[in-house]
């Protein structure tokens, strides 16, 4: 299923059944978890459009959720939602403390170094440890770890990314005639935006 749109923010996605009273289990993308309190209206996706959902309950199991949706009361019911995007609206994305960001509003921001353009972020790749920016530039794919030591001012409101690169760094990225024959064979890494 393709992304939801642009004016919400995803933050879960929906992985199969779980149970036989109409529970699914989903995938955690956020890290407020709290915002799968029963009660609360979630909006499921499937990319295309979205409806409004109450959540009767929720609870943590195996690093997922699972949840039960009002009106969701069998087994088929929870299947037919497997594959969909469990979102909220934008507006009601939480302030963070100053120096934070969130990895979604980097895509788009032009990354800079010493005056210079280096790209534009295209995507994040979540490697488990230091997120990396996939950064687009003139000569192909330049990967830049999110660390302070590189990524030294974060301007979101400018769309800016002021970047200070290790020696060799771009040389180690720079896409070869090789790498691109693997490209166009499916051997690319795989990316999640945020």
């Amino acid at each position: 299923m393709p992304r939801p749109a642009s004016d919400s923010l995803t933050i879960g996605r929906i992985l199969k059944s779980h149970g036989n009273r109409g529970e699914v289990a989903a995938e955690i993308l956020t890290d407020f978890p709290d915002r799968f309190q029963a009660g609360n209206e979630l909006w499921l996706s499937d990319g295309s459009a979205s409806q409004p959902r109450v959540l009767e309950g929720s609870w943590f199991h195996k690093g997922r959720v699972i949840l039960k949706f009002r009106g969701c009361d069998s087994i088929t019911a929870a299947e037919a939602l497997a594959g969909f995007w469990i979102e909220i609206p934008r507006a009601e994305r939480r302030p963070l403390p100053p120096g934070i960001v969130y990895l979604s509003d980097l895509i788009g921001c032009v990354v800079r170094e010493n005056g210079q353009t280096v790209g534009t972020v295209e995507a994040i790749e979540e490697t488990g440890a230091t997120p990396v920016l996939n950064v687009r530039t003139t000569e192909g794919e330049l990967l830049i770890p999110f660390a302070a030591e590189i990524c030294q001012t974060v301007d979101v409101e400018k769309q800016e990314i002021q970047v200070r690169l290790p020696e060799g760094l771009q040389e180690l990225n720079r896409t070869t005639p090789r790498a691109e024959k693997q490209k166009r064979a499916g051997g690319s890494r795989r990316r999640r935006n945020a």
